[in-house]
């Protein structure tokens, strides 16, 4: 393979880490999915999660953001402790989390969905926040009226990355946002994600279309029986011939 284990892949790396979680057990109550999970994001990196259904990689997510239980481990942001924090004060710390389903509330109009997005926010910083999720999503601003539960597969998953970002995070962290959209979303969505590295937000995403994303990504984690089995550059994970097989659907000659 050209991965290197992780061990040897993360002394490539020395930039400032947004995200360094260090040997985190975890899952729910007293069962337990995740095994020693040594992972970090450098500020201004995308990062793709990416492995076989039911390895663990939504599981981790949501225990980074303190939705399920944490066993043991270290999870930091910028350098300080956060493990087992609650969510609003993650929020807080700029950190942000959207999650794959259930991820709008469908009962409420977009512009309620954004404001929910900073009820702890000043009337003055929720503009700033929904004018910037306009400029990503333009489309959003013909639907302020109207009910989420009317928006498209692909308008919801802007919806509520939107509704993310109003808080104004540092770091972001996605689960399966291109899940069962069409081609053009799928291209959309994480098109708009890149760029906002641009904003100086570094992201997180675990993802299915693994090829789609890692193409966009700075560097990969393949996940497999709850464990980081490999880790490298996301131009290296792409080229990979075995990693393509095993992974990315692809077969010996490289294609689908």
């Amino acid at each position: 393979m050209l991965l290197k284990p992780i061990s040897e892949a993360q002394g490539k790396y020395k930039m400032s880490k947004v995200l360094e979680v260090t040997g985190l057990e975890g899952g729910y109550g007293s069962v337990q999915i995740l095994y020693g999970i040594d992972l970090y994001v450098d500020q201004g990196e995308f990062v793709t999660i990416i492995g076989p259904n039911g390895c663990g990689k939504s599981t981790f997510l949501k225990v980074v953001f303190g939705l399920t239980t944490l066993h043991n481990g270290t999870v930091s942001h910028n350098a300080a402790d956060i493990s087992g924090w609650r969510t609003d004060k993650l929020v807080k710390r700029g950190i942000a989390y959207v999650p794959q389903v259930d991820n709008v509330f469908p009962s409420l109009s977009v512009k309620e969905n954004l404001l929910m997005g900073g009820i702890d926010l000043k009337s003055d910083e929720i503009s700033i926040g929904i004018d910037r999720s306009l400029k990503m999503f333009p489309d959003m601003k013909y639907r302020m009226n109207d009910l989420a539960a009317s928006l498209s597969g692909g308008e919801r998953q802007m919806l509520a990355i939107s509704r993310a970002l109003i808080s104004n995070p540092s770091f972001l962290m996605l689960d399966e946002p291109t899940a069962a959209l069409s081609p053009r979303y799928q291209q959309e969505i994480l098109a708009n994600i890149d760029n906002l590295r641009n904003d100086g937000i570094s992201v997180l995403v675990v993802e299915q279309n693994a090829r789609l994303s890692l193409a966009r990504s700075d560097r990969g984690y393949i996940f497999s029986s709850g464990k980081v089995a490999y880790s490298g550059n996301a131009e290296d994970i792409l080229r990979d011939p075995e990693i393509g097989r095993y992974f990315l659907g692809l077969n010996s000659s490289g294609r689908e």
